[in-house]
């Protein structure tokens, strides 16, 4: 039949495939893609887009663009873009809590913030153990309403995504924010980069990308997967390896399974850890987030646009 949906395409004027958008490696792929479903670009001009987040009360999505310095806003009930917050601290990776609120990391300010729904943005953490953190890089909150993130070095490596400087703390971690204190534990230290970061649909499992061997060569390009115990982590394993550039961040669906960013677009897996199938993106992809009406649209963030695919699968709801 694909003959005759390229003839239909013909006749339409049309001559984009489904084969153009997706590569179904597993036919498991095939049922979650629609092939009339095409990967939209919605917006462009950025310098490195990243951490999308969807506020689902206002029907828009809000990410960052790292080294211009500014958050920006893209609204689904009119299509438009517009600048959502400018200086934003060289924000990198954002989501929404429990209570519908903007969680932050910013390189600049070497720190988790968060946006009150007044507008007042309040720092959540910025030091472990009296010494400043490096460049908060992405993160997401437990239904304990406990916060975890992951904090690399890329921030502070030069000017370029925030402010050039040693690292005080000398090393890459998972740290988790105490809800009631706002006390900062350490939870993972066995990685070069820890990058994107996302629970299991149970909250029994962590996943977090290492994206090391932008310092260390040989470091794997994968995603790990760790067994939460509560408030710290055990049994560190691989879960998947990249086969294109590096996994940045990513997000699960309603079903567990895995939408990772890869350079050649969005890389889905199964949840034993299964290449299944890609999402073609023309530019390196840095992060996912679901969002839409009916939470089936998956937003991406390319390397100088905002793109977006509707899909035949919902995402996992967070919040």
């Amino acid at each position: 039949m694909g003959w005759l949906r390229k003839l239909l395409n013909t006749i339409r004027g049309d001559t984009m495939s489904a084969e153009d958008f997706y590569e179904i490696i597993d036919p498991r792929f095939g049922q979650l893609i629609n092939g009339n479903g095409h990967v939209e670009k919605l917006a462009t001009g950025f310098k490195w887009a990243e951490g999308p987040a969807w506020f689902g009360g206002g029907r828009y999505l809000v990410w960052s663009d790292i080294p211009n310095n500014r958050m920006m806003r893209y609204d689904e009930t009119d299509g438009s873009t517009s600048v959502f917050r400018a200086p934003a601290g060289n924000a990198n990776g954002n989501t929404v809590d429990r209570q519908g609120r903007l969680v932050t990391c910013e390189h600049g300010g070497r720190r988790v913030s968060r946006t009150e729904h007044d507008g007042t943005i309040v720092t959540l953490a910025d030091r472990f153990e009296g010494k400043r953190l490096n460049s908060p890089n992405d993160v997401v909150v437990k239904s304990d309403n406990s916060i975890w993130f992951t904090d690399p070095t890329y921030g502070i490596d030069s000017d370029y995504e925030g402010n050039k400087a040693e690292s005080e703390i000398g090393a890459c971690n998972v740290y988790r924010i105490d809800p009631a204190t706002l006390a900062v534990t350490v939870v993972i230290t066995d990685m070069v980069r820890p990058n994107g970061l996302a629970f299991s649909l149970d909250e029994t499992l962590l996943y977090v990308a290492d994206t090391g061997a932008t310092h260390v060569k040989g470091t794997p390009a994968a995603i790990r997967v760790y067994d939460v115990n509560g408030a710290t982590v055990s049994n560190g394993r691989q879960f998947a390896v990249c086969d294109n550039g590096l996994f940045d961040g990513f997000r699960l669906d309603a079903d567990g399974r895995i939408w990772s960013s890869a350079h050649d677009g969005v890389h889905c897996f199964a949840p034993d850890g299964t290449l299944i199938g890609k999402v073609k993106v023309p530019e390196g992809v840095a992060n996912v987030a679901w969002g839409g009406e009916k939470f089936n649209v998956l937003y991406i963030c390319g390397t100088s646009s905002l793109y977006a695919v509707r899909l035949m699968v919902n995402g996992a709801r967070t919040y």
